[in-house]
């Protein structure tokens, strides 16, 4: 079934991915959208491994206060250039994960990196209680890990969370 240049701007609009792209991932998937998508998914994903190892030495410090001032987040989220430190994805991904930070109060960013001491007296395991593994809060479905390789995948540069601090009153 050919592919309509509406369908490819539709999945353009939706994932962010280029045209050619997008027209080879919906002729991969005979034009149903929802595998065109999970293509596109898996390309970013196999883009990103690639990417892992080169330098991120820009970025933003993201910071979040909720309930009233009773918590506060500063997380830093690093990407190649500033060219992609200033873009809407990059920045929604930054306040995105500053309010996971927030609501979920992870001990660390890897399950690695979670130690069974810190575990003692809180309930979850090393990954329910790792940044990168968590659901996300505003979609269950998918982990803080997916999103940062949804920002990788569109914007073509290694973007990692670096680090991040949550204080809370009384705590």
């Amino acid at each position: 079934m050919p592919v309509s240049t509406e369908d490819v701007k539709k999945l353009r609009e939706e994932t962010g991915a280029g045209v050619m792209d997008a027209k080879r991932a919906l002729d991969e998937a005979d034009g149903d959208f929802a595998k065109a998508k999970a293509v596109l998914r898996e390309r970013g994903i196999a883009a990103a491994a690639k990417r892992s190892e080169r330098e991120t030495g820009q970025g933003i410090v993201e910071a979040y206060i909720h309930g009233g001032g009773r918590i506060g987040v500063i997380v830093e989220v690093q990407c190649e250039t500033d060219f992609v430190a200033r873009t809407d994805s990059f920045r929604q991904l930054a306040k995105d994960v500053a309010m996971q930070v927030a609501a979920m109060n992870p001990l660390a960013l890897t399950p690695e990196e979670v130690s069974a001491e810190a575990l003692q007296g809180r309930a979850g395991t090393p990954q329910e209680n790792a940044l990168l593994t968590q659901a996300f809060i505003k979609d269950g479905t998918r982990t803080i890990q997916q999103l940062v390789q949804d920002v990788v995948a569109t914007t073509g540069e290694n973007v990692r969370v670096a680090r991040f601090s949550r204080f809370e009153l009384g705590a």
